[in-house]
């Protein structure tokens, strides 16, 4: 079982849960943080002190307020952390339940669980925390089929890519000499056109802004 447990979330109700489950599973060590940036200089001071985190658990979103930040959701803090702590565990417990969101986070960040809030989700917390320790993955039933084959309505990693140029507002030659730029292919404009069609009418959006505003509800991009 887990020793020293980071739990990252700025709700105070779901840090405390969160406590007292790591409790139940007799770990020794819990800290908590309800921010992205306040996280991670705690998972940097752990390993100058010699005192690494075994196991990170965190949401994915977080409300802005007065502080000025860095790191602004749980993904940016994945992200850091894969770059300067490859192989610490990492639960993420979250509201979201989106497949795209949960394969995305598995494959690009080797997540390790994903464990959906709501009315079991304690239960999958304890489940989750437990299956890791083994080394293993998990993920909530409403998202275990992020890892099966790809649903009609879900997209590979190269429309993900043309969603997020599209929403930073470039237009098809733009994103096209983003492309060439990045050695991403295909990288026709013809083809980003094509592409870009097809997903309108998959997503039935009336244009470009629509698709941009649905894609980002389904937590696509």
């Amino acid at each position: 079982m887990f020793k020293n447990v980071l739990i990252n979330d700025d709700h105070d109700a779901i840090l405390g849960n969160i406590t007292e489950i790591l409790k139940q599973l007799n770990v020794a060590a819990i800290v908590r943080s309800q921010y992205c940036d306040e996280a991670f200089l705690k998972m940097k001071k752990a390993a100058i002190d010699n005192a690494h985190f075994d196991l990170l658990i965190t949401d994915l979103s977080f409300k802005r307020d007065h502080r000025t930040t860095n790191l602004e959701s749980g993904e940016d803090l994945i992200a850091k952390l894969r770059t300067d702590f490859p192989d610490t565990p990492i639960i993420v417990y979250s509201m979201k339940d989106q497949l795209q969101k949960v394969r995305q986070l598995i494959k690009k960040y080797k997540i390790n669980g994903f464990v959906c809030k709501d009315r079991k989700g304690s239960l999958e917390l304890s489940e989750a925390i437990q299956k890791v320790a083994k080394g293993e993955i998990y993920l909530s039933p409403q998202v275990n089929k992020a890892l099966s084959p790809k649903t009609q309505l879900e997209i590979d990693d190269f429309d993900v890519e043309l969603l997020n140029l599209l929403a930073k507002g470039l237009s098809q030659d733009e994103i096209s000499s983003d492309l060439k730029a990045n050695g991403i292919s295909p990288s026709s404009v013809s083809t980003i056109e094509k592409r870009l069609n097809k997903l309108r009418e998959q997503f039935k959006a009336n244009n470009a802004i629509h698709l941009v505003a649905t894609t980002k509800d389904l937590g696509i991009i």
